[in-house]
């Protein structure tokens, strides 16, 4: 890692992973996004954090002659947004290490002065794609979210972890505050689903009291919008479907069983 400026302000570190817990890669677009402009402040691209046989590195060829290979990283960038410094943490989800990894982060908030530490992700749920992106979040202790913002889901909810997770808890161990803002994507979303970064990072913006531009995805959000209402219209099974969930909240929706095997079956007739 690089030296730490020594002028940061009130710094936030905002994180997300591609892979796990990225549906649509709705979050690592987030992320992408807010570090654009940004300053490289940190790397993390050593051989202990990626399996090369299922992320290999890219290999650029020019005119039959090998140039250079560019090697998955984990990047640490610094941008400065209404006067406060947002760290973003982004990249590919590291393969090994999650417990070393999550102690240098740790090492790394206290020695930065970190304020706090979010984590965005995004998951497949019933959620129809004419609604608002709903957004789910989570809290290392009572009083950092937002009264608007929708904790849960309550009870014990026991699930494989992200590295995105892994990392997270031992920061909020050693005492940084943390929270976290997921995504829910509807479950037929095949490719990339603009709304939902908008979605986490209006909930971020709020979060921190900043405002984040967001013209460009706004616009791709409502192009793709207008590409699923298409596709949506040329299938009478899927469109029964999408207005079975769009009933009001007092008639019973279709169960997550019957929205994952009628969704299986439209992906399979469409291959």
């Amino acid at each position: 890692m690089q030296s730490l400026p020594d002028d940061l302000v009130a710094p936030v570190v905002v994180v997300a992973f591609d892979g796990w817990v990225d549906a649509a890669g709705a979050s690592s677009a987030a992320t992408e996004h807010l570090a654009s402009g940004g300053t490289l402040v940190a790397t993390f691209e050593d051989d202990t954090l990626f399996d090369y046989r299922s992320r290999r590195p890219t290999l650029d060829i020019i005119d039959g002659t090998l140039h250079k290979l560019i090697w998955p990283a984990i990047e640490l960038h610094r941008r400065s947004i209404d006067g406060r410094d947002v760290l973003v943490l982004h990249g590919p989800e590291p393969d090994f290490r999650w417990k070393e990894l999550g102690g240098e982060l740790s090492a790394f908030c206290l020695r930065a002065g970190v304020m706090q530490w979010v984590s965005l992700g995004a998951i497949p749920a019933a959620v129809p794609h004419t609604r608002p992106v709903p957004v789910l979040a989570t809290a290392s202790r009572d009083g950092l979210l937002h009264e608007l913002d929708t904790k849960g889901p309550p009870g014990l909810l026991r699930v494989p972890s992200a590295a995105l997770s892994a990392v997270e808890l031992p920061v909020s161990e050693a005492g940084v505050p943390a929270v976290g803002f997921y995504a829910q994507v509807p479950h037929y979303v095949g490719g990339p689903y603009t709304a939902a970064s908008v979605s986490l990072l209006r909930h971020l913006s709020r979060h921190l009291g900043v405002e984040i531009p967001l013209t460009e995805l706004e616009d791709e959000a409502d192009a793709q919008r207008a590409r699923l209402d298409a596709a949506v219209a040329a299938d009478d099974d899927v469109r029964e479907l999408l207005e079975r969930m769009e009933q009001n909240d007092d008639e019973e929706l279709p169960t997550g069983d019957e929205l994952a095997a009628e969704i299986e079956r439209f992906l399979r007739d469409q291959s």
